[in-house]
């Protein structure tokens, strides 16, 4: 059996997935944060079924990229039963959604989650009238404490083949008279022109009146020339447009179906109403921004350091009790030393960075604070020609740039995913994080990282400008939802990082290991010279060390196999031994703008397509040689 959790976006489907998958759904509390399909097989009463996480979706009038996949999905795959999720705070909106699902007719039941939220806001539903209205079963949850869930998969297994439902014309809620004259008028044709017998003739009607672009080239040209000749007399009786008839009636029928289950109290007042009306301050918002970024950079900085220290001095100690009896500079021993130092360097200079880092971007994610941050931004992003939704593009591209170049897709236009694409991969994520504060902060102060991350900043926003002005085109407002606050649960933050640090553990670190065995091998048979005299012109013209070549090649795999790299071919831990100051800067600008990860270059080929990938490595390459040479020359003239 095939189950689907459906709903509008942050309405919980991911956390309800999780809590019966296991962690394997990303989540945060922010809308957009499913953005392609996941799916598990899970055990339920002793049968298995698979279970599938939708995007989430407004309405099957789809506009994004996401809601279009969401809504073929729905159209093309055989459900046994969608589970509709709704969130019950924001019941009234969310009921537009359910009423177009239940035109499917798939058996569905109607989860009605965080119920703890609607209660807050004073709103006391009747599931029980709910019920009875939608002729289906209708279930309360609160799926981040795990409230209700299994009950609700209780009533699921119930559900999979329901009585005929009784409410409404044919089991639907019925139209306005003049609308439902037109449903049956197509409909009947449908059945002489006998098209499409997997799409109930209803919904296929209904759609094809408003226009559906994902429906019409499903149907005969006959059929569609009636069904066009149908919407225009709609449109010229009525005086607007026959989508926006359809919208206004489904919406009014929302409205009469809430007020007749529902009653709206006082609503509960707490600090959350304050500590809102603070961080979105025009004025004090903007200044907590700069404290929580700093606060979470030296939380960062100072985690990783204290760690890093005890680790690299303990394991190092580790090899050469290991190494006591091989003789230096033999085949033996150079291979022992490569192996470890990829091994070693993963655990001692990457992961102290890395899971402080993971933990504070997984905390501002639950916690809800990043559409604020996206609120607070969505002026200065309209200078570059975006809007403040492509905050968490970017925001996320901090975390890893293979889920940012993914949450493009709730942009709606390709210009605008290009565009977010473009930044998110030129932030530094949480590879190029690591070496910034493995190498800058490390040797030269955090104070040098946190500028690092301030000219980096600059520099999107500079880019965004110029790309702006390349690719010009008026950017469509900021529609964005804004959860609520909610405290976030220990083991869901530690189920997020687990699945991001799952990452590096079985694909980054054995890189490093196999990366630094292969540079070992090379730096004893003599290959490495000759990769670094190919790329010497670029070595020399950022004016780094001949040596240092072979690490950019690297630095294409993984990011962080850069710093690993770096460590082996200089052959020394203490790279400020080695590089001057001015050195380490300028490495770490060119490998902070550089060209994007094989991963995040895969991604960005599925999202935007392989000519404008060509395009963003490109200005990636560029733009980091051409930083990187001005780095260079204004560090030498200030003697640094």
């Amino acid at each position: 059996m095939r189950l689907a959790l459906i709903g509008q976006p942050n309405c919980g489907k991911s956390t309800l997935f999780n809590a019966v998958a296991g962690y394997q759904s990303a989540t945060g509390n922010f809308p957009g944060t499913t953005v392609h399909l996941a799916w598990s097989k899970v055990r339920l009463n002793g049968s298995t079924v698979e279970l599938v996480d939708v995007p989430g979706i407004y309405s099957l009038t789809a506009l994004s990229p996401t809601e279009c996949a969401a809504k073929q999905f729905l159209l093309d795959t055989d459900l046994d039963l969608i589970v509709n999720v709704v969130d019950a705070s924001l019941l009234e909106r969310g009921l537009e959604l359910t009423l177009e699902l239940r035109d499917l007719g798939v058996p569905m039941v109607v989860c009605l989650n965080m119920m703890d939220e609607a209660r807050r806001r004073g709103l006391a539903i009747s599931t029980e009238k709910l019920a009875e209205n939608l002729g289906v079963p209708v279930v309360e949850t609160v799926a981040s404490r795990g409230e209700g869930v299994q009950e609700l998969f209780s009533c699921v297994k119930h559900s999979i083949h329901p009585a005929p439902l009784t409410n409404g014309k044919n089991g639907q809620f019925a139209w306005h008279r003049e609308i439902e004259e037109v449903i049956e008028k197509l409909q009947c044709n449908m059945c002489s022109s006998n098209c499409y017998a997997s799409l109930p003739s209803r919904f296929l009607a209904v759609k094809m009146l408003e226009g559906d672009q994902d429906i019409l080239p499903r149907t005969n040209p006959q059929l569609c020339h009636i069904a066009t000749q149908l919407r225009e007399d709609l449109a010229r009786v009525h005086g607007r447009a026959a989508d926006t008839l359809f919208l206004t009636a489904r919406r009014e029928q929302s409205r009469q179906l809430f007020e007749q289950v529902a009653t709206v109290g006082k609503a509960q007042t707490d600090f959350r109403d304050r500590l809102d009306a603070f961080l979105t301050h025009p004025v004090w918002g903007y200044v907590a921004l700069v404290a929580v970024l700093l606060g979470f950079f030296w939380a960062v900085f100072g985690a990783g350091s204290f760690v890093e220290q005890r680790l690299l001095a303990t394991l190092t100690g580790v090899f050469d009790k290991f190494s006591a009896q091989m003789t230096p500079g033999s085949l033996a021993y150079t291979v022992a030393k490569g192996t470890w130092d990829g091994f070693a360097g993963g655990a001692s200079i990457l992961l102290p960075y890395l899971v402080p880092f993971l933990v504070g971007l997984a905390f501002l994610e639950d916690v809800g604070y990043l559409p604020r941050v996206a609120y607070l931004m969505d002026g200065l992003l309209h200078r570059i020609g975006l809007h403040g939704t492509s905050t968490v593009p970017l925001i996320l591209g901090y975390g890893c740039s293979v889920p940012a170049c993914l949450a493009t897709r709730v942009l709606p236009s390709q210009r605008d995913r290009f565009l977010a694409t473009v930044l998110a991969t030129l932030v530094p994520c949480s590879a190029r994080s690591t070496v910034i504060f493995a190498l800058v902060a490390f040797y030269l102060g955090p104070m040098w990282a946190l500028g690092i991350f301030v000219f980096n900043a600059l520099i999107v926003f500079l880019s965004g400008l110029l790309l702006t002005k390349l690719w010009p085109e008026v950017s469509a407002g900021m529609v964005l939802e804004v959860p609520r606050y909610q405290w976030p649960s220990l083991k869901v933050i530690s189920k997020k990082v687990w699945l991001r640090l799952r990452e590096f553990i079985v694909v980054s670190w054995p890189l490093l290991v196999a990366g630094s065995f292969i540079l070992s091998l090379a730096d004893y048979f003599g290959w490495q010279r000759l990769i670094n005299a190919g790329l010497s012109p670029l070595t020399s013209l950022l004016g780094l060390p001949q040596a240092v070549g072979v690490t950019l090649i690297f630095g294409v795999l993984r990011k962080e196999l850069s710093m690993l790299m770096l460590v082996q071919a200089l052959g020394t831990t203490k790279v400020s031994t080695v590089l001057t100051a001015s050195q380490i800067l300028v490495f770490t600008v060119f490998i902070t703008f550089y060209i994007p990860c094989l991963a995040t270059l895969a991604s960005m080929v599925k999202e935007i397509g392989r000519k404008l990938t060509l395009l963003a490595a490109a200005y990636a390459f560029v733009l980091a040689t051409a930083l990187g040479v001005a780095a260079r020359f204004l560090l030498g003239a200030l003697k640094i």
